[in-house]
């Protein structure tokens, strides 16, 4: 059974990974194009050469803007290797980029080696005027640390780069996030934080409303990325449903011949096994085949398949100090694709590793963060000659009935869902929106990628332009993470109360300055973005009239109206996925779960369903109303807002306060 629910192509530009006159990638172009700016706050994919724009940022800054010294955080010691010494000037830049062993306290015996108290005397040390070292390389404790030992006054003049920003938040207990603050405001240091990930997982904002204005956001997104490739050409999302223990599924997922990181469930997980997380990797092996050679000084695994191949399996779940080095040694150094074929992962292989040949992620068990699944994903979309497709496939238990807990089971295995339907939305090619009359005095549509649409109301500030063109797949994120949405979701709501009230309300509280018109102008392009990038295929016509396929209709692209868009429910998928990959009694399981919740409903969408659905309905139906016991979800919903608007009517009548919005 194919278990692919997403599959996006890509056009192999080149433009991504090849370089400009300075020896620059076109996201560290255009990171660098932002580079007198005191605050730069850098959204980018794994593997799009983060490390080495934040070096060009800061050498400008530290040749002409009056900065003296450059720090770079780091959320561990081994994503440090990034930012050593590197040859700049030979491809163009005027300067190269140097870290003195000595101030590099990620790196070998000298500074990485030095205890951590050590390493703040040393970070001390190096702001202080006594010497002249102008780069400093640190873990985000570190950097804590230090700052809790010093006056905030001893930051002035220095650039702040935060790597991995998204491991700040803006929660007063958020040391980091404590450190970002303070140094805006009571010092004149720039700040440059860079993530491939913004959103967050646990719902805490990274930084609060008023200090994220004041950041200059920079957004190279993933389809940016991925379409600027020279090899990869194709990334497929998919899902595996199980019920039982995973390791008895194991062999229906995993692909020997795909070049693969496994990670397993952390051990307090719901998906964890009686077996625990040693007992899990030797099942993980054992469905390889039969190890038949360990060699000892790196620990890594010679597996005999059924079929008589060899694979190369590293263990990254051992807990032992010097089996865990020696493999991370060894992973470190690989030159080649025969050199290593599966790695097995439990907390590691997120972030900072890089192993280019990886061709599939198999995850079992469902992440809370979205930020983790986005690292997850990176692991594998590295471009490399030879890799043409990479594939992420997650293995999740299905609810059960008999299960102690069946609502938690239910809202995980939801999340998983909505992960990855963002992860389409980041993914797939973005669409270009413009009103009937933006398109007339342009002279007409001349990209493919650009669509006209009737109704669609204009941009009227800087905020939302700002908003469209960089936050939008962060406010995505804030959609699909919200409760009521990812309930409506499940129970294939109507579009209106999706449309019209729930993604509104998404908007408002994470921008609680907007006006209404202009909630209205960026719900519209939420929307829009939404059911373009979610749509299954497109199909071109004989005249050329190209055709967005959904579940139950064509949208004309070339004849878009925002109330037909308005019409859709935008997250289908979601609603088509839980439908076709699992059994009814799986899918009552869910709906019923939810129902029992009873999420409240306003007056908004009562009205709203009154008056669009509700009237459907009942015509449809000879006058009937319906029944708040019904077994569709839909249809009590429409029994409910029936008898919210009955009763506010009543209330009307006995002189109680109520007015129609």
């Amino acid at each position: 059974m194919d278990n692919t629910i997403v599959n996006i192509n890509y056009e192999q530009t080149g433009m991504s990974t090849g370089t400009n006159s300075l020896g620059m990638r076109e996201m560290q172009a255009k990171v660098y194009e932002a580079r007198d700016k005191q605050y730069i706050l850098v959204k980018a994919p794994p593997a799009s050469g983060k490390s080495r724009a934040m070096m060009f940022v800061a050498l400008h800054k530290m040749a002409e803007q009056g900065v003296k010294k450059t720090i770079v955080a780091v959320p561990e010691k081994s994503i440090g290797g990034s930012f050593k010494n590197t040859e700049l000037k030979r491809f163009g830049f005027f300067s190269d980029w140097t870290v003195a062993p000595y101030f590099n306290l990620c790196g070998g015996e000298e500074g990485g080696g030095a205890s951590e108290a050590r390493k703040v005397a040393r970070f001390k040390e190096f702001l202080s005027s006594a010497t002249s070292a102008r780069t400093l390389v640190c873990t985000h404790a570190t950097l804590r640390n230090a700052f809790k030992e010093l006056p905030d006054e001893d930051f002035n003049d220095t650039l702040v780069g935060i790597d991995e920003f998204h491991h700040t938040s803006a929660d007063a207990e958020s040391g980091l996030g404590d450190v970002v603050r303070r140094l805006m405001a009571n010092t004149n240091a720039h700040i440059l934080a860079m993530t491939g990930s913004y959103f967050r997982g646990d719902g805490v904002p990274v930084l609060r409303a008023e200090d994220e204005a004041r950041f200059h956001p920079v957004t190279y997104n993933y389809y940016q990325q991925l379409n600027g490739y020279q090899y990869l050409k194709n990334l497929r999302i998919g899902y595996k449903f199980y019920q039982g223990r995973y390791t008895d599924v194991l062999a229906e997922v995993l692909d020997s011949t795909k070049k693969t990181i496994v990670h397993i469930p952390n051990v307090n997980a719901r998906a964890a096994t009686a077996l625990g997380k040693y007992g899990e990797v030797d099942a993980i092996i054992q469905t390889l085949g039969k190890v038949v050679h360990t060699d000892y000084n790196t620990t890594v695994k010679t597996v005999e398949t059924p079929d008589g191949r060899l694979l190369k399996v590293a263990d990254l779940v051992e807990d032992t100090p010097e089996d865990r080095n020696a493999i991370q040694t060894y992973l470190r150094n690989i030159k080649s694709k025969d050199d290593m074929d599966i790695i097995i992962a439990l907390g590691t292989a997120k972030e900072g590793f890089d192993w280019k040949w990886c061709e599939r992620c198999l995850t079992i068990g469902v992440r809370g963060s979205l930020t983790e699944v986005v690292q997850i994903i990176g692991r594998c979309t590295r471009d490399c000659e030879g890799k043409e497709s990479a594939e992420f496939v997650n293995l999740i238990a299905q609810p059960e009935a008999s299960q102690d807990n069946v609502s938690v089971a239910v809202n995980d295995f939801l999340k998983a869902i909505t992960a990855s339907l963002l992860m389409e939305q980041v993914m797939a090619p973005a669409w270009n929106f413009k009103t009937v009359k933006e398109a007339k005095e342009e002279g007409g549509v001349k990209d493919k990628h650009t669509l006209v649409v009737e109704g669609l109301k204009p941009l009227s500030s800087d905020k939302t332009r700002m908003i469209v063109a960089e936050q939008l797949d962060d406010l995505k994120a804030n959609i699909l993470q919200n409760d009521m949405i990812v309930k409506a979701m499940a129970t294939d709501s109507y579009a209106e109360t999706i449309n019209q009230v729930l993604i509104p309300k998404v908007i408002r509280e994470r921008y609680p300055s907007l006006s209404d018109d202009e909630v209205e102008e960026i719900r519209q392009r939420v929307l829009l973005d939404t059911v373009t990038k979610s749509c299954a295929e497109m199909v071109v016509q004989p005249d050329g009239n190209r055709f967005l396929k959904l579940r139950d209709r064509f949208i004309n692209l070339d004849k878009l109206n925002i109330n037909v868009i308005d019409s859709i429910n935008p997250f289908q998928r979601a609603y088509e996925i839980l439908s076709k990959k699992i059994d009814k009694n799986v899918l009552k399981i869910i709906q019923d779960t939810i129902a029992e919740q009873k999420y409240d409903m306003g007056i908004e969408e009562a009205i709203l369903l009154c008056k669009g659905p509700l009237k459907t309905y009942v015509e449809a139906h000879g006058g009937q109303l319906p029944d708040i016991n019904h077994p569709d979800v839909k249809i009590q919903r429409l029994a409910q807002a029936y008898l919210i608007i009955k009763n506010k009517a009543i209330r009307k009548k006995q002189g109680l306060e109520w007015e129609e919005k």
